[in-house]
């Protein structure tokens, strides 16, 4: 079959390249037919593009779109080149045939319908750098370069740096606190505060001691009562292993007993059964001469 069935514009997909940035394309599908087209779109990167819809049908003489979007990149490709293809497959469907009817089976080539291949390209291009707008004049405006405005220029800007700059609030509390230690307003309630400053430390280190040593006292009498229980559990095991060494001796002698006992019976009823047997035959004999004398 040599009739087109497709007609793919563009070839050539020009994704703009950005960093962290998705890029989208689109592509628009002409059926040049006079029957349903049903078409499947298929890529060597599909963790890298998104075809959406990636499958459809088309109506003869119509057209129809689908977008395919570049995922955010992390890298930037080699030389801005890019080896990525895309595949549109196309073949010939009943007419009325709908999006849900279409399985990719239809465009396997075992099915033995006529699958039309065409490829689409793929190329990167760099986002040009952004003009600084600081070089160029707004709304029209040109740029002053007059002797007298750069004269004013200057004289603004010497004033400005011979400006004082504002004192701190830290800076003006020291002198008022200055000056108020040379009137001698400050020199007992200073004294007064670093004392009890000092007291209210060593306080709080006394304090915290006693609770450390405390806690360490509560740790080694649990230490203590914890070492006290282990050694009754080992105690506690070595006793039940060896009773459990005593059963199984005990255990070893009675099969042993009942093994002999065993032996014994069986070699006494073998030897007593024949002079029980004769004994019975004498005393049959004895009786049945006794009658026979009579």
């Amino acid at each position: 079959m040599t009739t087109e069935l497709l007609e793919i514009q563009p070839r050539l997909l020009k994704f703009t390249f950005e960093l962290k940035k998705q890029s989208s394309c689109s592509v628009i599908l002409t059926n040049k037919t006079e029957q349903y087209v049903a078409f499947k779109v298929k890529t060597t990167s599909p963790r890298k593009y998104v075809v959406c819809p990636n499958s459809g049908v088309i109506k003869p003489k119509s057209s129809f779109s689908f977008t395919v979007t570049m995922q955010a990149q992390k890298v930037v490709p080699p030389e801005m080149q890019s080896k990525d293809k895309f595949l549109v497959q196309s073949t010939l469907v009943p007419f009325g045939t709908s999006e849900d009817e279409i399985s990719s089976n239809i465009f396997s080539k075992e099915s033995g319908y006529y699958i039309e291949e065409k490829k689409i390209r793929v190329s990167f291009a760099a986002v040009s750098p952004l003009q600084s707008p600081l070089n160029f004049p707004t709304d029209g405006q040109k740029q002053d370069t007059s002797l007298e405005t750069l004269a004013q220029r200057d004289r603004v800007d010497s004033e400005v740096e011979n400006i004082a700059p504002p004192q701190t609030v830290s800076e003006n509390r020291e002198g008022l606190e200055a000056e108020m230690i040379s009137q001698g307003h400050l020199k007992e309630t200073n004294k007064t505060d670093t004392s009890y400053l000092y007291n209210r430390d060593g306080q709080t280190n006394e304090t915290n001691c006693q609770d450390l040593n405390i806690t360490l006292e509560e740790l080694r009498s649990k230490l203590r009562v914890m070492d006290i229980k282990l050694k009754e559990a080992d105690l506690t095991i070595q006793k039940l292993t060896e009773e459990r060494r005593a059963i199984k001796r005990e255990k070893e002698k009675l099969e042993r007993d009942l093994e002999l006992l065993r032996k014994s019976r069986t070699k006494k009823v073998q030897v007593g059964f024949p002079l029980l047997y004769l004994f019975i035959v004498a005393l049959i004999s004895i009786i049945v001469g006794f009658l026979a004398s009579y």
